[in-house]
């Protein structure tokens, strides 16, 4: 998956409203009026946000008599996924070395000497 076609998939994410249809898509194929249905705007609205989502290769449509339902690309969110999974693999390997370097430093014994905190003093006087 190249940069532009990751940059056309998130920025189609980023609406809640084409999120919201990913998520209907994702319990199957979809008419554009199905796809509309909890949404106050208008069809027009509703096609641009199916247009988007088809430019970044999240969806796609079918001819089905004279049905033309919408369909999830289950293959482009698991480039997606694969794509975030790489970093957060990452990041964890990067926090479990942190938990083990926290874990030895906790080890250690304490060598900080008592009462050296300089508004301790000032009480003690």
């Amino acid at each position: 998956m190249n940069d532009e076609h990751l940059d056309r998939a998130f920025v189609a994410l980023g609406d809640p409203v084409r999120r919201a249809m990913i998520a209907r898509l994702s319990r199957g194929p979809a008419t554009v009026g199905e796809l509309a249905e909890p949404f106050a705007i208008t069809m027009q609205a509703v096609s641009r946000h199916i247009r988007v989502l088809e430019d970044a290769g999240l969806v796609t449509r079918s001819r089905d008599a004279q049905r033309r339902p919408v369909h999830l690309d289950a293959a482009a969110l698991e480039q997606l996924t694969a794509w975030i999974d790489r970093y957060r693999l990452e990041a964890e390997r990067a926090y479990r070395r942190l938990d083990g370097v926290l874990a030895a430093a906790a080890s250690l014994p304490d060598k900080t000497p008592r009462n050296t905190h300089p508004r301790t003093k000032e009480k003690e006087s």
